[in-house]
């Protein structure tokens, strides 16, 4: 019986997101823990969001607020809305608290787990795509296992159809010897799934409401109940403890070296050893040492060399870029052809401009440092811009904070620094100056003059 379903039909996504997770051994909600950095709950809202719903609503419980708090760090308000699940009774009751939301819109909603991180938007849109052109009241998301035990069993009818979904602790022998198991994704016809929610009953071996009593309701009605049979385990697996998710951090680094040198064309010296976060961007012929963390957005250009032990967050890296053993860089920027390290710094909006140079134990934070300038050992660089072609001195400090507040240090183009230098901010050099060795920079210093001492002085 066709429901009359068709490919106009507004998309919705529900994603269920309340319960604790006791297995994983932790006061921490369980889509909060974290995914190649991010929470798990990201991870599910980002792929629902590439469908191009009308709304996401995620059903919420423990810890409610810090659920929402980490969802829209990422996504607008305007695009998700929250439901609260008052008591943990079961999947059918966590869908039933976006009654309000949802019991009355003319769409198919996508019912996805806020545990089950690596569900592709091309699956999901590919079911869609199926359950529209069928006119299914729902469609499941199967799929065939060798070992399907801690499934729930999708059993068929003599036919082949879909009969019914009988979970592991209610299922007979016979049924669990059946390896098609329910993956917990679903589309539905929104009003006819809460209008089959109010027939769930909770007489099963948990006494909870199941979600997946509800295809069989609407089979019984007369609808027509598709089976949309995926061939990947790891997409819908959930993620119930530590082992797990440590299994799966794994699983999606190999996934995302595999496919960066794959497409890309980045050399990984020892893959095994290399952690890259999923959404980092390569360019070809980057070569990445073992031992190398490449967390959150971070873009790496082409050419470039990055040796063991760096990290690098959240950062733009150009092209023909060394980056030097045990570096860490964290929402900077380097440009093309710089070098940097070994054991580096750069944070808090570090900009390093075509051709310069930072080298042992150097920290830039917050600091402009100009086309082919140097860095070379032993020195901060805090709230600073510097210009071309400008040398630093081993062990130069710039003293920008005052106890109060942080001030700024200017250094303009072919500046000479003398090691140990002290620049006590507010100060500027001009063009063409030095300073000699230990001085104590407290005042101004004009283009071209050279200053020592403690304090500075000119020299005539």
């Amino acid at each position: 019986m066709s429901n009359g379903n068709s490919e106009e039909r507004p998309i919705d996504v529900l994603i269920m997101a309340a319960g604790l997770g006791t297995r994983m051994r932790s006061g921490l909600a369980k889509v909060l823990h974290r995914l190649d950095g991010r929470p798990l709950i990201n991870h599910v809202c980002s792929t629902a969001a590439v469908l191009g719903p009308e709304k996401i609503y995620v059903v919420i419980g423990h810890q409610g607020e810090d659920v929402k708090t980490a969802i829209l760090s990422e996504m607008d308000a305007d695009a998700v809305e929250f439901a609260l699940q008052k008591e943990q009774l079961g999947t059918g009751d966590a869908v039933n608290s976006a009654r309000g939301f949802l019991e009355n819109r003319e769409s198919t909603v996508v019912v996805l787990s806020g545990d089950v991180p690596l569900i592709r938007h091309e699956t999901l849109s590919e079911m869609i795509g199926q359950h529209h052109k069928s006119g299914a009241a729902c469609t499941v998301l199967t799929v065939k296992l060798d070992d399907p035990a801690g499934y729930g069993r999708v059993i068929r009818s003599e036919d082949g159809n879909f009969d019914r979904i009988v979970e592991q602790k209610d299922a007979s022998d016979a049924e669990r010897a059946v390896n098609e198991i329910n993956s917990g994704i679903y589309c539905f016809d929104t009003k006819k799934l809460f209008a089959a929610l109010a027939g769930v009953k909770n007489n099963n071996a948990q006494g909870e409401y199941y979600l997946t009593d509800v295809p069989a309701i609407l089979r019984g009605a007369g609808d027509t109940v598709g089976l949309f049979v995926h061939d990947k385990k790891s997409e819908i697996e959930g993620i119930n403890d530590r082992i797990q998710l440590a299994e799966m951090e794994r699983l999606l680094r190999e996934n995302t070296i595999e496919r960066l040198m794959r497409e890309s064309g980045v050399t990984f010296i020892d893959p095994q050893n290399t952690y890259i976060s999923e959404r980092a961007k390569f360019g070809r012929d980057t070569v990445v040492y073992p031992n190398v963390t490449i967390e959150g957005d971070s873009e790496i250009g082409s050419g470039s060399v990055i040796r063991s032990g760096s990290r690098i967050t959240n950062s733009r890296i150009g092209d023909g870029v060394e980056i030097l053993d045990n570096c860490v860089i964290i929402d900077s920027e380097v440009g093309n052809t710089c070098k940097v390290g070994p054991m580096a710094h750069l944070r808090g909006k570090a900009v390093m401009t075509e051709g310069s140079k930072v080298g042992n134990f150097v920290e830039l934070k917050k600091t402009v440092l100009g086309k082919g300038s140097k860095a070379s050992h032993l020195t901060y660089l805090g709230d600073a811009t510097i210009g071309e072609k400008t040398n630093i001195g081993a062990g130069t400090i710039t003293c920008n904070y005052d106890g109060k507040n942080k001030h700024q240090t200017e250094i303009g183009n072919n500046v000479r620094i003398g090691s140990d230098t002290m620049l006590v901010a507010p100060v500027k050099v001009g063009d063409g100056a030095s300073t000699g060795a230990g001085s104590v920079v407290t005042k101004d210093i004009e283009p071209g003059d050279l200053v020592i001492g403690v304090p500075a002085k000119k020299m005539k």
